[in-house]
């Protein structure tokens, strides 16, 4: 009949005591609930330290109920005698709590408790915009983890959602603790930007050691069934490919195909390895049988080849990176043969060429 009416669903207070009514008996069989006797007249008002000042006439309230049939209490009951308990002086949460604010200070000024200032922090948006939800994928914090994000990462793209300290950007947890109030907390809605995160854990990679790096790198690389011990210094590679990563578990993918063989798929064979090339790289075969093998004098062989056949360094330095580890970008690729060894690399190459 209210929806009819085109009224707001709400307890009519049938059962509500008042001066001079008789209440009506409860139907046979139904164990009644127990409400909150809300006040009909004036408002709730409060000065939210992110919203402002916000005031709700008691008349859009209803009674609540405050204790089920089987007398177990409903959560506004329950968080009001809790926060009471222990003394709680300000209640942060979520903007979508706001409507609960105004009941659980009434049921406060009835308890004859004090009421505790309370900030209404804005929702998150997902990346299209929207409340961020589970249809996002909305993910534990362990599984940013397994998903190859550091923690000061998280923590410090977390701390800007909603919350700035001027232009300041990348700041660690201290440096957090001391700034934070709630004067700079946003009233308008935060948008999570996986970009944004990415960047940000780029940023704390590329700062990291190469021992902690490799340390973590090295337990991913074993759960894949990689032995980590089977090829290169972790270490050294992590000084390699920190800087061309966004997340641990892209470090990992890169730094694989140094203890696994790789083969590289015909696509990328058809596409790089031109006869050109293919002469040169021979070439090179004969000279990374014997040469010193370091870095300088290995770049120094790959100009010489260059320039013998006529080429450019793409159209060499590519087809051996895809013919090392199987994708056409690596850091620099005299670096990569280096600490790929001798005796990997002329077994890579030999099968093609």
């Amino acid at each position: 009949a209210q929806r009819a009416r085109g009224d707001k669903p709400r307890y009519d207070r049938r059962w509500r005591p008042a001066e001079g009514k008789t209440l009506p008996t409860p139907p046979a069989g139904v164990k009644p609930v127990i409400r909150f006797c809300n006040p009909v007249d004036g408002a709730v008002a409060w000065d939210d330290l992110v919203k402002g000042r916000i005031e709700i006439a008691n008349a859009e309230l209803d009674d609540l109920i405050i204790a089920r049939a089987d007398g177990t209490p409903t959560y506004n009951f329950c968080v009001v005698v809790d926060d009471w308990d222990m003394a709680i002086t300000h209640v942060i949460r979520g903007d979508d709590h706001v409507n609960n604010t105004p009941r659980q200070i009434n049921i406060l000024r009835a308890l004859g408790a004090e009421v505790p200032q309370y900030a209404h922090l804005s929702m998150i948006l997902g990346d299209d915009g929207q409340k961020l939800s589970k249809r996002h994928g909305a993910v534990s914090v362990m599984q940013y983890h397994e998903a190859g994000y550091l923690p000061e990462a998280v923590v410090n793209y977390l701390a800007r959602l909603g919350w700035s300290h001027g232009d300041d950007e990348v700041f660690a947890r201290e440096r957090f603790v001391d700034w934070f109030n709630l004067d700079h907390i946003t009233p308008s809605a935060a948008q999570f930007n996986t970009e944004k995160l990415n960047w940000l854990n780029a940023h704390y990679i590329k700062a990291s050691s190469e021992a902690a790096l490799a340390a973590d790198v090295a337990t991913r690389l074993a759960r894949r069934g990689v032995d980590p011990e089977s090829g290169p210094a972790l270490e050294t590679l992590m000084g390699l490919y920190k800087v061309r990563v966004a997340t641990l578990n892209e470090l990992a993918d890169a730094v694989e195909a140094f203890y696994v063989d790789v083969r590289p798929s015909a696509e990328l064979i058809d596409q790089h390895l031109t006869e050109p090339a293919r002469a040169a790289l021979r070439d090179l075969c004969e000279l990374f049988a014997t040469m010193a093998w370091e870095k300088e004098p290995l770049g120094a062989a790959i100009k010489a080849a260059m320039k013998a056949h006529g080429l450019k360094m793409p159209q060499v330095a590519i087809p051996l990176r895809v013919l090392l580890v199987g994708q056409p970008q690596t850091p620099s690729i005299d670096a990569v043969l280096e600490v790929m060894g001798r005796a990997t690399v002329l077994a890579r190459l030999r099968r093609y060429l």
